[in-house]
């Protein structure tokens, strides 16, 4: 029976990843940071865990736990909203540390059970790390770095039998722009420079739930991309996974600068 570890199964993309892979079988390790959500994990008869996968103690202390592993999936995660300058240096770091380094931490302290097993890394990013979009800067920045540290890691455990795999979901059906939301309204405020285009702001918070692809899709397609023989590099899944990208390939960059400028109010000045 394989051993899946996932990190950030309180709801959404990690829940439904969680159910999927159980259904098929595996013998899924499901981590969440709050207890309310741990226990509702256990009761549905996960192995369940409480994880901030920022503490390194914590961390450290599930790696010692788990009798294997053969996947890891790196899902926490969460989307920062709002004008880069507004959020400033504290909201990228925090951005950073939950979104960037707890993979970093995750997967280097599991690396010695994920060498034993020959396992499987997958890195949960997203198309936003692709085609940047004004008022989520510090998410599609972190979202970037994923694509970058996933080509790395690909790289350097090759030679240990680990194998890393990308996804890049699209919208997905999920707490996702709800969660956004919240952030935004703590950026949010009368003093901005940004003030006069609040609405674009709430908007783009929103993006993410434009014709959603259900969660449960989402897993299954994510399920049948780990089944492969040889996974693939590089999954896209959900709406506008693929189109994004190649807007951002294909179309010349002042053209596609010019519709996000018209669309989120910033073809104007202020």
């Amino acid at each position: 029976m394989p051993v899946t570890l996932i990190t950030g199964c309180s709801s959404g993309i990690g829940l439904a990843v969680a159910r999927a892979f159980k259904q098929a079988g595996h013998e899924v390790w499901a981590t969440a940071r709050k207890p309310a959500d741990v226990e509702h994990l256990a009761q549905e008869g996960f192995t369940a865990r409480a994880l901030d996968v920022n503490d390194e103690t914590a961390v450290a202390a599930l790696a010692a736990e788990l009798p294997g592993l053969d996947i890891l999936i790196n899902n926490a995660g969460y989307g920062a909203m709002g004008p880069v300058l507004d959020g400033g240096v504290a909201g990228i770091r925090q951005q950073f540390e939950t979104n960037v380094f707890s993979i970093v931490g995750v997967t280097r302290a599991l690396f010695p059970l994920l060498r034993a097993g020959k396992g499987l890394v997958v890195n949960i990013g997203s198309v936003s790390g692709v085609l940047v979009t004004p008022f989520a800067g510090a998410y599609c920045a972190s979202k970037a770095a994923v694509h970058g540290l996933s080509d790395a890691l690909r790289l350097e455990l090759a030679p240990f039998g680990i194998r890393v795999m990308e996804v890049q979901p699209g919208a997905i059906d999920t707490q996702f722009a709800n969660n956004a939301s919240r952030e935004a309204e703590q950026v949010i405020a009368e003093n901005s420079p940004w003030w006069p285009l609040q609405a674009q702001i709430r908007a783009r918070a929103k993006a993410s739930q434009d014709r959603p692809t259900p969660a449960v899709d989402f897993a299954q397609a994510l399920l049948d991309a780990v089944r492969k023989p040889v996974p693939p590099r590089l999954v896209r899944i959900g709406n506008g996974s693929r189109a994004l990208p190649f807007l951002e390939r294909w179309v010349p960059k002042a053209i596609v600068e010019g519709i996000l400028k018209k669309k989120f109010g910033l073809n104007r000045d202020l």
